[in-house]
């Protein structure tokens, strides 16, 4: 998905500080993408409060929207570098085309992973059958080791997994204790996955200490609770419940991602009088400085401003299919314009 914002915020993201080892809860900001039918997204990542989780650094949650009202989805061609995206659909049906060929369509319980690397241009549209239209769309960092690859494009389907009474599929990375999850191509060490419980449910997930990770709520509220690994005592026994002396606890509402730092063996999710389901993200601390403007990753304001003059010049003006960008073939319209840049450099944000 393009972020559409007509003006938006150049961000310095320098190594995440360490926190500490309670929960932190984010609130959501409402987005418009685009015309005055706008569908709405609910943005929690990037923030002024953190804006990295792991590797992940954008995360947009969206509906569940009436397409008949809002128009549904329609996401002209636009460029990404340095990031994966990463689609993931509760309901409805969306058509993925890039400039690498590929045509694919989003549906629940599959996943579409696009890596950017040097650079890649793609649309998205919901289907005319689609009248409900209801998920997230997440984004990855590259490490800069792998930011400079030839861009490609992976589609797969994810497997339901039971862990008490939640229902959990894995659509990046892994959990530890249940199985490969989904068989998509990730550049740094980390986790998506969806859990679902039902009302009263709870379920005891597994976590890589290693990790800092974030429960996104899109059906709750929810209560999350956490042990620290470093606050437990050491002559626990072996089947003492590690919450009882050391857990930090918040009930998460709707929309709302809870922060849960390194240093924890897992998470206890537990549903009130209402059925709950939530995205889990997580991975290891992104160790690297991120400068993010509209759909670019660089590592300076000097190389994000040349991404842009490159999509204005080879596809905006020129529609150059040998160009970095290369071009979306199929797509019934124009590819998004950029907005200017500030006139001001990038100034490192609080």
């Amino acid at each position: 998905m393009s972020n559409l914002e007509r003006e938006p915020v150049e961000l310095l993201c320098p190594p995440e500080p360490a926190r500490s080892p309670s929960i932190e809860v984010l609130a959501p900001r409402d987005v418009p993408l685009g015309g005055p039918r706008a569908m709405q997204v609910r943005r929690t990542l990037p923030q002024r409060g953190r804006t990295t989780i792991g590797a992940w650094c954008f995360a947009d949650h969206y509906g569940p929207d009436d397409v008949a009202a809002t128009g549904g989805m329609v996401v002209p061609p636009h460029p990404h570098t340095g990031l994966q995206t990463v689609s993931w659909l509760f309901e409805g049906e969306i058509e993925h085309r890039d400039s690498t060929g590929s045509v694919e369509l989003v549906r629940p319980g599959a996943v579409n992973l696009m890596t950017a690397g040097r650079g890649i241009s793609h649309s998205e549209v919901s289907l005319a059958t689609t009248s409900t239209l209801h998920g997230v769309q997440l984004w990855v960092a590259l490490p800069d080791a792998s930011r400079h690859g030839v861009p490609f494009f992976e589609h797969a389907d994810t497997e339901e997994e039971r862990v008490d009474d939640a229902r959990v599929r894995v659509f990046a990375g892994a959990l530890p204790g249940l199985g490969r999850g989904a068989s998509v191509t990730v550049f740094s060490p980390l986790v998506g996955a969806q859990v679902e419980l039902p009302a009263g449910g709870e379920a005891w997930i597994d976590l890589d200490p290693a990790f800092e990770h974030g429960v996104l709520v899109d059906r709750g509220p929810v209560r999350v609770t956490i042990a620290a690994l470093d606050d437990e005592p050491d002559d626990r026994p072996d089947d003492a419940d590690p919450l009882t002396e050391t857990g930090h606890s918040s009930l998460v509402e709707w929309s709302e991602l809870a922060y849960l730092p390194t240093g924890h063996e897992g998470v206890r999710l537990t549903a009130t009088d209402a059925p709950v389901r939530v995205v889990l993200i997580g991975g290891v601390p992104f160790g690297e400085e991120l400068v993010m403007w509209w759909n670019f990753i660089g590592r300076s304001h000097d190389e994000v401003a040349d991404s842009r003059r490159q999509w204005q010049a080879e596809v905006i003006d020129h529609g150059d299919p040998a160009g970095r960008f290369g071009t979306v073939g199929g797509y019934d319209g124009s590819p998004l314009p950029a907005p200017e840049l500030p006139t001001v450099r990038l100034k490192p944000r609080a």
